[in-house]
């Protein structure tokens, strides 16, 4: 007796891919709006929606299978019409939250959520035919011819992370058009995990070759259909999936695991030879042994970053739906445009970002565009930074509004805001509470997004900055690091202590004679490359003793708002490359530290913020060092 097949341990798998192809058809949908009838978009709908069908069916969620079924038929419609209607576009759309919602469920309670009665009237299910919501293909292409036995070799991707779930799924789409008479490797192989590349399969069956290829090439980590008696066919030309297609369901390449092992196989090997080295007291052999680590250890860090690392695409398939249904809501023209979401983050990072992303374009769509406009997201690689940048072309930020705003809140004294420059002044924006909006909206004007902007970008070791003028629109600039795990640091000593500040948020050091120093009011300054740096204590930032200056003075040039500042400490230590520990509570209520470090000698170092440390203790930092 066959032994039924545990499908739970794919689950997460299914949520995962199900989640990227309803972000992938909503992106679509709303490209169809400007091109209705763009058949290659339609044909790439069609298979997304196919794609989910299937995966549904095989892992036995009906519902979701029915009502993915009934967006295909829908689809199916508009790919022979040769266009999409605005309302099927509606519809659709609609189709894709509704299995949102079910996959959210499936996500939190283990099920999907049941389909409310008029689910049908919704998605347009009563316009298509008595037969539509039933999952079975074969029909579609005609009256059936007789049965016919025919030998697939179904080719799986090289990258699939779990390949034999991917043949057993191949199998249970091939019994939906036909009998699976026979297969190699067996079932039971399958069942075990077996690694597999090429699924034999002799099926009989009465469905179109077309259909059956496309019903299988629909599926995530298909690589390839051939039929045996054409693979001796030279010349023959096979149906191959797309290679965009294979790439998008890319997760961990197995290329990337084998460099891994192979990488730990070499750190064994030196393991060993610094082991007989320290035995045999040889000290030539320790250092070069211990060289061959530092090299091992370096190409270990790159490659478990690349394993970390997703596109920021993986965040922004959304953002064109949410744009859109925004902008019909306030009744204005907004076109969005996304450039680098090829750009590369650490998955830690991605996954902060998504908040603080949908925050700025609600902010730009609601209080930038005024009737019609443009809203940008790009994103660009600058050493080892990110930069986000989401702008638009509306309204810009009033200067004298924001004033008028901060001295009616008591935020700042008006001798205070007549010095701040515009950084500064913008800078208000990310204050708890505060706007600027006429009016509260459903989506912003109560001052709770831009401060929850500020506090993921610190959170992450970022900073970010606002750029504005009134009638030419506004820039957010993000700056951030591309990993959170292991980053490079610079280590100062304050005092007994020593704390770390991340490399990416130092322009520069040096040591400058105490008679260099000069004074403007209160404050202390240096004139550095024809500018003039303010200079804060990192001793009073950090509420210690302060100490008599005496020899030079040991400076860490940051930029804090949007102005470069220098932070005068003990003594300038050198750069290390840590791993990161985030911190428990009590420790992860005080503001400025970021994490926390172990040093070679055992000793831990927490991570500073250097603008959160001015934040909290701004009236005691401010005064000079």
């Amino acid at each position: 007796m066959e032994r039924p097949m545990d499908m739970a341990k794919y689950r997460e798998l299914f949520l995962s891919e199900t989640r990227e192809h309803l972000d992938s058809m909503s992106r679509l949908l709303v490209e169809l709006e400007k091109q209705p009838d763009d058949a290659d978009v339609l044909a790439a709908l069609f298979r997304q929606a196919h794609s989910v069908k299937g995966m549904a069916a095989s892992m036995g969620y009906g519902e979701m299978a029915e009502q993915a079924h009934a967006l295909e038929d829908l689809l199916d419609d508009c790919r022979r019409a040769g266009r999409i209607s605005p309302e099927a576009i509606d519809r659709l759309l609609r189709g894709c939250d509704r299995l949102e919602e079910q996959l959210e469920a499936l996500a939190a309670e283990g099920k999907p959520a049941p389909d409310p009665a008029d689910s049908a009237v919704d998605v347009g299910i009563e316009e298509l035919p008595a037969n539509a919501l039933i999952v079975e293909d074969v029909d579609e292409d005609g009256p059936k011819s007789s049965p016919a036995e025919t030998i697939l070799l179904i080719d799986i991707a090289e990258h699939a992370v779990a390949p034999a779930a991917r043949a057993l799924l191949a199998l249970r789409e091939l019994e939906r058009v036909g009998e699976v008479l026979q297969v190699r490797p067996d079932r039971e192989t399958l069942l075990q995990g077996a690694p597999v590349r090429t699924l034999r399969v002799v099926l009989r069956s009465s469905a179109a070759a077309e259909r059956i290829d496309a019903a299988l090439l629909a599926m995530a980590d298909i690589a390839g259909v051939r039929r045996e008696d054409e693979t001796e066919q030279e010349g023959t030309e096979l149906p191959r999936r797309r290679r965009e297609d294979s790439e998008r369901s890319v997760r961990v390449r197995t290329e990337l695991l084998d460099q891994l092992i192979n990488l730990t196989g070499e750190l064994l090997t030196t393991r060993t030879r610094l082991q007989t080295a320290h035995r045999e007291r040889a000290v030539a052999d320790l250092e070069a042994g211990l060289d061959q680590l530092s090299l091992l250890v370096d190409d270990l860090h790159y490659r478990v970053l690349q394993v970390r690392m997703m596109p920021l695409a993986s965040i922004t398939g959304r953002l064109p739906r949410m744009v859109r249904d925004l902008a019909r809501k306030t009744g204005k023209r907004v076109e969005l445009r996304i450039a680098g979401e090829e750009v590369e983050l650490d998955r830690s990072i991605l996954e902060e970002l998504a908040d603080p992303l949908i925050h700025m374009l609600r902010n730009a769509v609601d209080h930038g565009i005024e009737e019609e406009g443009v809203v940008a997201v790009r994103a660009w690689r600058e050493k080892d930074l990110v930069l986000i940048e989401v702008s638009d072309n509306g309204r810009g930020i009033d200067p004298e509004v924001v004033r008028a705003r901060a001295v009616q809140l008591g935020l700042v004294d008006a001798e205070r805001l007549r010095a701040m420059g515009e950084r500064d002044l913008f800078a208000l924006l990310c204050r708890p509470g505060f706007s600027t909006a006429a009016q509260v909206t459903e989506t912003s004007g109560r001052g709770v997004g831009m401060d929850v902007v500020k506090a993921a970008v610190e959170h992450l070791g970022g900073d970010m900055e606002i750029l504005s003028a009134p009638g030419e629109g506004t820039r957010i600039l993000l700056r951030l690091p591309l990993s959170v795990a292991i980053i490079k640091i610079l280590l100062v000593a304050v005092g007994d202590c020593q704390v770390a500040i991340p490399i990416t948020r130092v322009h520069r050091t040096l040591e400058v004679a105490r008679d260099e120093l000069q004074s403007s009011g209160r404050q202390l300054v240096l004139r550095l490359d024809e500018e003039v740096l303010p200079l804060l204590s990192l001793r009073k930032m950090l509420r210690m003793p302060g100490r008599p200056v005496a020899g030079n003075v040991p400076l860490v040039v940051v930029e804090m708002r949007g102005q470069r500042v220098g932070l005068v400490v003990d003594q300038l230590i050198g750069q290390h490359e840590v791993f990161v520990k985030s911190l428990e509570f009590p420790l992860d209520r005080l503001p400025g530290l970021t994490g926390a470090s172990v040093l070679g000698d055992g000793r831990v170092v927490f991570i500073i913020d250097p603008q959160g440390l001015l934040e909290a203790g701004r009236p005691a930092a401010e005064h000079a060092a």
